[in-house]
């Protein structure tokens, strides 16, 4: 490319069609790369830099489309799209992949006594809560006390489920007890998700027009985004926590897991990282970023507020989180 790079290129919005799944599919295997947690601090700075002076205007010399795209990349892998601050490293998306293959694969392995139930879904929800608080929607913070209640509450959950269902399933085929920890994951995202989002519940998250113009908050928009993610979280953990369970079955009948037993934690993790490179992109594609409703389904007060204001305003927009 020639010359000066122009300033009309809108690099607000993701470099891919957000109204299709594959644009969306395209945006989040590139957002959710786990290469971006090697990006050191100075790389990561350098990115916003060059996205911070474009938006003023400002290019710097020699600078591409395609190197300002990958700085926007960059800038939205580690960066908060409300508030702007840099996000705790294992709370990015891009870390779901490798600590997600870790931790699941481990719960996977480790299923069949009470210590390692409690030790495993206790690592999973905690590291759970700090994914969710780092990519909750809106700028509202939580407090101390909120924090705390929703991540007892879910570890809770998960545990009581993951045990409860152990002793239920003591009699039934090894491969159904596999399956335990994915109902584990699938209860306590119902619970941990809401929990960790409970102010966004209260309060409202920001909902905005086309333009991004921020016309107010709403707790029903809060509702349509929390339950999009729950629902996407979900499966996403389904391939990596149902495919998994019978390729070990058969392997573990084989000799080579019988005089190598240790090797069945590596290869449960191997197995599910590979579910996850695909599942976790896909997944947070179901749903787009910039989730948007209808006026008329927002709360009373707010929709004659928008009314009185942009009266030909139909649909209101907002981002739903990860």
């Amino acid at each position: 490319m020639s010359g000066e790079l122009p300033l009309n290129i809108n690099i607000k919005e993701p470099r891919w069609d957000q109204s299709t799944f594959v644009g969306r599919a395209n945006h989040f295997f590139t957002v959710t790369d786990p290469r971006n947690i090697l990006l050191t601090n100075e790389q990561l700075e350098n990115a916003r830099k060059t996205i911070h002076d474009y938006r003023q205007g400002i290019v710097p010399p020699g600078l591409t489309e395609n190197e300002l795209w990958r700085a926007k990349y960059i800038y939205d892998s580690a960066f908060h799209p409300d508030t702007g601050e840099k996000m705790i490293l294992i709370g990015r998306m891009s870390a779901q992949v490798p600590m997600n293959m870790t931790i699941t694969g481990c719960m996977m392995t480790f299923y069949r006594s009470t210590p390692a139930v409690l030790f495993w879904q206790w690592v999973n929800q905690s590291f759970n809560a700090v994914v969710n608080y780092t990519n909750r929607s809106g700028d509202a913070p939580l407090t101390v006390n909120e924090l705390g209640t929703a991540y007892v509450s879910a570890t809770t959950g998960a545990v009581a489920t993951a045990l409860g269902l152990n002793a239920l399933t003591k009699h039934v085929s090894p491969l159904i007890g596999r399956f335990v920890p994915f109902a584990a994951v699938a209860a306590a995202n119902c619970i941990n998700i809401p929990l960790m989002r409970q102010r966004e519940l209260k309060v409202g998250i920001p909902v905005t027009d086309e333009n991004g113009n921020r016309l107010g908050e709403s707790a029903n928009a809060a509702k349509q985004a929390i339950t999009q993610v729950v629902v996407s979280r979900i499966l996403m953990a389904a391939p990596g926590m149902a495919i998994p369970p019978f390729i070990m079955n058969a392997l573990e009948k084989k000799a080579f897991l019988k005089r190598f037993p240790w090797m069945s934690a590596p290869i449960q993790v191997g197995l599910v990282g590979f579910c996850l490179v695909f599942a976790t992109p896909l997944c947070c594609a179901l749903f787009p970023q910039k989730s948007s409703m209808s006026v008329t389904s927002l709360e009373a007060d707010l929709q004659a507020k928008i009314q009185e204001t942009y009266p030909e305003l139909r649909r209101v927009y907002f981002n739903k989180g990860l």
